[in-house]
């Protein structure tokens, strides 16, 4: 299929999709979101040859929530070889803030998509940038173009007043001394990386290093090897999703990682980058339009792992 082909299927499906807005909940346990429109809906492809389709609030700031945790991934893996004696890369079957699992594996998080397995990639960014904030937002900027990427202060804010699982998880990991950081501090960073804003179009660009070997086709940078780009795509396949990772594999087909501001990034490995933003969330805390829409397309198109 042309890639104009795709671009006529992509718009088919924004239409498709819009008479489902306003379905879902928005995540209302974090009170900044809580106050997101959620009868919006955006759908962007970026292809490796940096042809790019978008329809919709391709443009509006979105909360990119636990989408961070890839970018931060992509920072660390690199540069700490035994990253994978700390955490696991097992999908978990538990939602994505349970106790449950640390408690019979003695601190080890099933895979750094969970929140627990998420706080320690953070604290070994930690480790390894005594400006962790600062990094990961220069990070960001040189993978979007140069263009400036921020923090979300009222987003960080909200999540630092509601955070009471997450200390309990930092807490708990570092009792496993699994966790080396001051929690608070932790907290702190970590709220902030759920808290980067960037429209969907932005973000598109940032994560098409994973579509094509490590390789940023926006900006020429080496990000990760490709060996490491293969990791982070078997682990978003696998365990992008929460608890939902083997129905969208199934429903969709796409390695991808989806965060609680409604957005989902995923790529075709040599071909694209295909985003989607919709803040309505389904029981599962993916967006329910969101969801639907990578469907339609993948099953339109064929243009699937599978």
């Amino acid at each position: 299929m042309d890639f104009s082909e795709l671009d006529r299927v992509l718009c088919h499906v924004y239409h498709d999709c819009t008479p489902l807005l306003g379905q879902g909940r928005l995540a209302d346990y974090i009170p900044e979101l809580a106050r997101v429109d959620p009868r919006q809906l955006g759908l962007c492809l970026h292809m490796n040859d940096g042809t790019t389709y978008c329809y919709g609030d391709t443009e509006v700031p979105l909360s990119i929530q636990s989408i961070s945790k890839v970018f931060v991934l992509a920072m660390v893996l690199p540069r700490i070889q035994p990253y994978f004696e700390r955490v696991h890369v097992e999908p978990s079957g538990d939602p994505f803030n349970s106790l449950v699992q640390l408690e019979y594996e003695n601190g080890l998080p099933r895979n750094p998509f969970i929140n627990a397995g998420a706080l320690v990639t953070t604290d070994m960014l930690m480790e390894l940038e005594p400006d962790a904030k600062g990094a990961l937002l220069r990070f960001l900027t040189r993978l979007n173009r140069g263009r400036a990427v921020t923090f979300n202060e009222q987003v960080a804010k909200s999540e630092l007043d509601h955070a009471g699982r997450n200390r309990a998880l930092a807490y708990f990991m570092q009792s496993f001394s699994n966790i080396r950081s001051s929690v608070e501090e932790l907290m702190d960073v970590y709220c902030h990386q759920c808290a980067v804003q960037m429209s969907l179009r932005d973000l598109t660009a940032s994560f098409a290093f994973l579509a094509n070997g490590g390789l940023s086709p926006t900006t020429g940078e080496q990000v990760v090897s490709r060996g490491d780009s293969k990791r982070i795509n078997a682990l978003m396949l696998t365990c992008g999703f929460y608890d939902e990772s083997g129905e969208f594999a199934y429903r969709v087909g796409l390695p991808g990682k989806s965060g609680v501001g409604g957005g989902i990034a995923t790529v075709l490995p040599g071909r694209f980058t295909l985003s989607v933003w919709s803040p309505g969330l389904n029981s599962k805390g993916n967006s329910l339009v969101g969801m639907r829409a990578l469907e339609m397309f993948t099953a339109r198109t064929s243009a699937s792992l599978f």
